[in-house]
């Protein structure tokens, strides 16, 4: 099979991405996107009116929160995903050299160090992991009514619909950011990414 015309000539790239952390990757945008959807199907009545079928729509919001950790549970399998995971969660003294310029609105690469993953992508996976599950535990509360006061569903419904809206903010954000980085949607889609943008967006990564 040729190669695409978008791919850079492989001694150029860098590996980035394994299978495992694409598919993850995708899973869960998809499941996110469908729990998305349905949410602003069930609470914007225009949007309720055009999709109809309410118990549908209700049962895939359900299903689809349900399920939305199962991709990251399943990629543990995998010892690259352990690895991404953990530089994740470790934060160093260049990340906070990398938010003091962001906040200084101070574009210059040199001035934003960063590893495989830079501050705001670390902050941005601890935020969405965080706030998946309290989406989960406040969505069951609301589903098995029966198994809680109602003083507790009436504020697990109070957090989850203020944190979804959070949440649709927050991912309108990650989208638009990748939209205006295509090296890094490459990555995600190929596993590689060129060696050029890799030394000046994350210098501090050594594949």
């Amino acid at each position: 099979m040729p190669p695409r015309a978008d791919a850079p000539p492989a001694d150029t790239t860098v590996r980035r991405f394994a299978p495992a952390q694409r598919w993850a990757h995708r899973a869960t945008a998809l499941l996110m996107g469908v729990c998305v959807a349905t949410a602003a199907c069930l609470y914007v009545p225009q949007l309720a009116q055009l999709a109809g079928r309410r118990a549908l729509v209700v049962t895939l919001h359900q299903w689809s929160g349900l399920l939305l950790p199962v991709p990251v549970l399943a990629a543990l399998v995998s010892r690259a995903f352990r690895a991404d995971l953990a530089r994740l969660n470790r934060f160093g003294p260049h990340d906070r050299v990398w938010l003091r310029a962001t906040l200084r609105r101070d574009r210059r690469p040199a001035s934003r160090p960063a590893g495989k993953f830079n501050a705001g992508q670390k902050l941005y996976a601890a935020w969405i992991a965080g706030a998946t599950l309290v989406m989960l535990g406040t969505g069951l509360l609301m589903w098995f009514t029966h198994l809680t006061p109602l003083v507790w569903r009436t504020a697990a419904t109070f957090v989850h619909d203020w944190l979804a809206l959070t949440v649709g903010i927050v991912l309108a954000g990650h989208v638009g950011m990748a939209l205006a980085d295509p090296e890094a949607r490459r990555g995600l889609r190929t596993g590689s990414v060129r060696r050029e943008w890799a030394e000046r967006e994350h210098p501090l990564w050594r594949p």
